[in-house]
């Protein structure tokens, strides 16, 4: 699709406006209404500070890093740095990397962090977390309320501002709703599309880039980040980014430039309708304490990027990120399904099967290469890094391990049943030909980590 589209372009970009176009509010209002912007001076001060301080001690403490992805095949380092916070236990995939959590202090968790200042780091983003959570369901709830409008009456309207508030007060869904006219499924809906239960920090500083890509279809300049959806998150979820670009008296002077487009030495975000080009782009400014909140399905319909400025910047891209493959619970929980099939012997303490049908065979294996393959080597891969702000994920790994190699095990159990002689051979040709493909695919992958 990209290929198509410059093809189309050739020599010629794209219209887009920033906010020193007279259209520009037009065009947001009708082509990007689902992007929520506010400006640093509506965020509580204090908030402002325990969040930028902590940006800056986990850059002290190293704790940024840039990641190994694989596009199409081949791996690409990461022109930004980034480290992912959130609830203990979570992880969150892009570009075939799986990301694990420093864990935010939560109540019910024993979490050590390296210094009482990672820990005050993790605070302040999971108070920001909180914080733009209500931001989102106020948001929903005005978008909501400003579609039907016309139709309602003060009361109505009321109502459902006590609704976000109770919402957002309670942190969970009100038990007594006799106040309230919404439905319950629309209470949990909102809930579910604004509990952000990761956020993926960033930081880059452009002077230190050799080389930024250009943006391609607008001549928009510079992209840290480029044209992409977010992924890995749960359907119709809002996005929440807070963005801290560590301005000084050099870049307020070129930005009383009055530029044609946009001014290269402030920090943007991009917006544009995905594979489209009737539309004209949008290009917002981010200044210092700036967020914006992309709602609903804008993720799905539109591509973002995020066009570098001149100075370094920061930003807490608050996700609700599709853990239903993605968290330690889940893959425990595959561990112990696939371990049911392993039985000891009480006299002899030998391991044996318990069924050698092709169906169970299938799923134990392919259990094992979810293990190894999409957790520890995943982790292991990166994972030292963590270390610089807490060992959380080292028990849980080496408990993951231990399911691994017990599942090392059952794989060599069947190949030493299905050599047997007594075995029907129907059913033995049944359980190899499948029990081959997963071993192929392990085989595969074993050569591509290693390469990696």
């Amino acid at each position: 699709q990209k290929k198509k589209l410059l093809e189309e372009l050739g020599e010629n970009r794209l219209p887009y406006m920033t906010p020193a176009d007279a259209d520009f509010h037009q065009l947001w209002k009708t082509k990007y209404s689902k992007l929520i912007f506010r400006k640093s001076d509506t965020v509580p001060e204090e908030l402002h500070q325990m969040v930028q301080e902590g940006f800056l001690t986990l850059r002290k403490h190293d704790c940024f890093f840039q990641d190994l992805v694989r596009i199409k095949g081949k791996d690409f380092v990461t022109p930004v740095s980034r480290i992912l916070i959130g609830n203990p236990g979570c992880t969150y995939k892009y570009l075939n990397t799986r990301l694990f959590t420093v864990p935010w202090p939560i109540e019910g968790y024993d979490i050590k962090y390296c210094s009482p200042q990672i820990h005050d780091a993790c605070k302040a983003l999971i108070r920001l977390n909180d914080y733009l959570h209500i931001e989102a369901v106020k948001a929903l709830q005005g978008q909501n309320l400003f579609e039907t409008k016309e139709s309602k009456d003060t009361t109505v309207i009321d109502r459902e501002q006590n609704f976000a508030t109770s919402l957002t007060e309670k942190g969970s869904v009100s038990k007594d709703q006799s106040s309230c006219c919404v439905p319950e499924d629309d209470y949990v809906s909102l809930k579910n599309r604004t509990s952000y239960n990761v956020t993926l920090l960033n930081y880059m500083d452009p002077l230190q880039m050799l080389y930024l890509k250009q943006e391609p279809y607008f001549g928009m300049g510079n992209m840290a980040v480029s044209w992409h959806h977010d992924e890995n998150l749960v359907e119709r979820s809002t996005v929440a980014v807070y963005s801290y670009s560590c301005e000084g008296s050099a870049m307020e002077e070129s930005n009383e430039q009055k530029l044609r487009g946009r001014d290269p030495a402030v920090w943007h975000v991009g917006l544009k309708v995905a594979w489209d080009i009737e539309t004209p782009g949008l290009a917002m400014p981010l200044h210092q304490g700036d967020f914006y909140l992309m709602l609903d399905d804008l993720n799905m319909t539109h591509q973002h990027c995020v066009l570098a400025g001149f100075s370094p910047r920061f930003s807490s891209t608050h996700r609700v990120a599709d853990c239903s493959r993605g968290t330690l619970e889940y893959i425990f929980g595959q561990c112990e399904l696939a371990l049911q099939n392993l039985q000891t012997d009480s006299d002899s303490m030998a391991l044996s099967l318990k069924s050698l049908e092709t169906a169970v065979v299938k799923q134990v294996e392919e259990i094992h290469n979810e293990v190894e393959f999409e957790w520890l080597r995943q982790f292991w891969f990166q994972g030292k890094r963590y270390l610089k702000c807490t060992d959380w994920w080292l028990k849980p790994m080496a408990k993951l391990e231990e399911f691994w190699r017990k599942m090392e095990t059952m794989t060599s159990l069947v190949l030493s049943e299905v050599g047997k002689e007594e075995q029907i051979e129907k059913q033995r040709n049944e359980t190899i030909s499948c029990f081959l493909l997963v071993l192929t695919e392990r085989q595969k992958l074993r050569k591509e980590w290693t390469a990696r």
